[in-house]
């Protein structure tokens, strides 16, 4: 499924770039996926066999009236397809690439209490200077790490929480 995601991604990626979409399609794509996930119905008629590839062409065109034609396309392509499903790894995909073309890194620094402001934007300025690229910041605040933080870029993890030397430590005491 993941791999079916990629490739539609990557070819939607590549003609919403050539016709100077990214941004719009990047909208439209999460706004639908957004709805399939809140809305269990949409999801049962156009995933269930029951329904046609007609009926199913028809109700999105309907739901998503005054779409871009990239993305009413597309989905047409995934209902031809029956292919429907793969879109809200589509979707992630899609943002990876966008990301990626906009030279953006995400950032997410997640403490036990709610830190400043100006440490969190060091944070994401010490972070962007090291990688060179645009950091996109967002915080958020969890209790159970303790104290400390924890800093995820991108796919990278810097877990310097209290919650994570105890268990380091708990480890080490079991195995010694």
């Amino acid at each position: 499924m993941e791999a079916i995601a990629q490739v539609y991604a990557r070819s939607l990626f590549e003609v919403a770039r050539d016709q100077d979409k990214l941004d719009l399609v990047r909208d439209e794509l999460g706004q639908i996926a957004d709805v399939l996930g809140e809305n269990r119905d949409m999801r049962l008629f156009l995933f269930s066999p029951y329904f046609s590839t007609d009926e199913k062409r028809d109700g999105l065109r309907r739901t998503i009236e005054g779409a871009d034609e990239l993305t009413t396309n597309l989905l047409d392509v995934l209902v031809e397809n029956h292919r429907l499903p793969v879109l809200p790894r589509l979707r992630r995909a899609y943002e990876r690439l966008w990301e990626e073309a906009r030279n953006l890194l995400p950032v997410t620094v997640t403490s036990a209490v709610e830190l400043d402001e100006a440490v969190v934007r060091r944070i994401g300025d010490e972070i962007g200077r090291q990688t060179g690229r645009e950091v996109q910041l967002a915080r958020q605040v969890d209790p159970s790490i303790v104290g400390g933080f924890v800093v995820r870029v991108g796919n990278a993890i810097l877990d310097a929480s209290i919650r994570n030397r105890l268990e380091n430590l708990r480890k080490e005491i079991a195995r010694a």
